[in-house]
């Protein structure tokens, strides 16, 4: 019941006019204190709102909820025809898709979410998602190659999320290996891969991405790293149904793409955007460093290390890459 109520105070809410807190006990058959609840659950979760006596809610910026129905109508006109769910509230979208496996999903499904509780990146770290702010989004997709073609996922993912970028605002997007896009030397947003499966035979991949679109100020202050968003870069503002449409057309292009030819014919667009191709860098794993130069990736998908001796082919994991200056 919560739930419910949470949801349809959202859709009350995202407008951006005032809503009346008894108009909306009255209307959902609970009581004030229920509504003024939910509201606080909803500040918690990013949403900015404030009270006004005597005329109740409203969000400080309206926002434009994700939309099923718009996202599959611009899939129609792409020639596309994936599926797509939208949630309000989910724990990630990645998590969502994990649990699905294997009957209950269709090649190239996609999960969107608004708010992830749960949401994560690489090496067990949380990925911040406040509501309605950003883009939070996975698709599945069945690998009949197994875990080695799984290689050049995070890879072709990061092109696509450029290609998406680069189309829809004509921005330059700089790609650190293995799985992190740039805009003028800040993070604009991040890749984590899910696989299930054994080493030979077919297995399972979930695709998940999170992209800044708008950051919230009070979330911005959590973040301890060099951070943009779209909305810093784009007058005009941000169809979050649109990005989202596009980074589907993308992935599935980029896709068909790998399953025909794998990485090769892409080395060329990611050595273009390679943000630290031939410079200076350090690998750290745990407490090891080491230290060389970047000479981009391989057709596996692998970094090319040169710490002056040989070029060492570094393959994903537990491995964080940073320049050195």
């Amino acid at each position: 019941m919560a739930k419910s109520i949470k949801e349809h105070l959202i859709k009350e809410l995202a407008s951006g006019t005032f809503v009346s807190g008894q108009e909306l006990a009255d209307k959902f058959g609970v009581s004030r204190a229920a509504i003024s609840n939910q509201v606080s659950n909803l500040g918690e979760m990013g949403l900015d709102i404030f009270k006004v006596r005597g005329k109740g809610y409203q969000l400080a910026v309206p926002i434009e909820l994700l939309d099923k129905q718009v996202i599959s109508a611009y899939l129609k006109e792409f020639g596309l025809e994936n599926t797509v769910e939208v949630h309000n509230v989910i724990d990630s979208t990645n998590n969502y898709l994990m649990r699905k496996l294997p009957n209950q999903l269709s090649s190239g499904q996609i999960c969107l979410a608004e708010y992830q509780q749960s949401g994560r990146g690489r090496r067990g770290r949380q990925w911040l998602s406040p509501f309605g702010s950003h883009l939070y989004l996975s698709m599945y997709q069945p690998l009949e190659q197994g875990m080695s073609q799984a290689m050049g996922l995070s890879l072709l993912t990061a092109l696509a999320v450029k290609d998406s970028i680069s189309a829809l605002f004509s921005i330059e997007v700089g790609l650190k290996w293995p799985n992190d896009i740039y805009v003028q030397g800040e993070k604009i947003a991040g890749i984590l891969i899910d696989l299930e499966g054994q080493a030979t035979g077919s297995c399972h991949s979930i695709i998940g991405l999170g992209v800044n679109v708008n950051m919230p100020v009070a979330a911005a202050k959590t973040i301890d790293q060099p951070w943009t968003d779209l909305s810093l870069h784009v007058a005009t503002g941000v169809d979050r149904n649109l990005l989202a449409a596009t980074l589907i057309f993308s992935l599935n292009k980029r896709m068909k793409q790998y399953k025909s030819t794998g990485l090769k014919a892409m080395l060329d667009d990611w050595h273009q955007s390679d943000i630290f191709l031939n410079k200076p860098i350090k690998l750290v794993t745990g407490n090891n460093e080491i230290f060389g130069t970047c000479r981009g990736i391989n057709e596996q998908g692998a970094l090319l290390l040169d710490d002056g001796n040989e070029v060492r082919t570094v393959f994903g994991g537990e491995v964080s890459v940073r320049g050195v200056s």
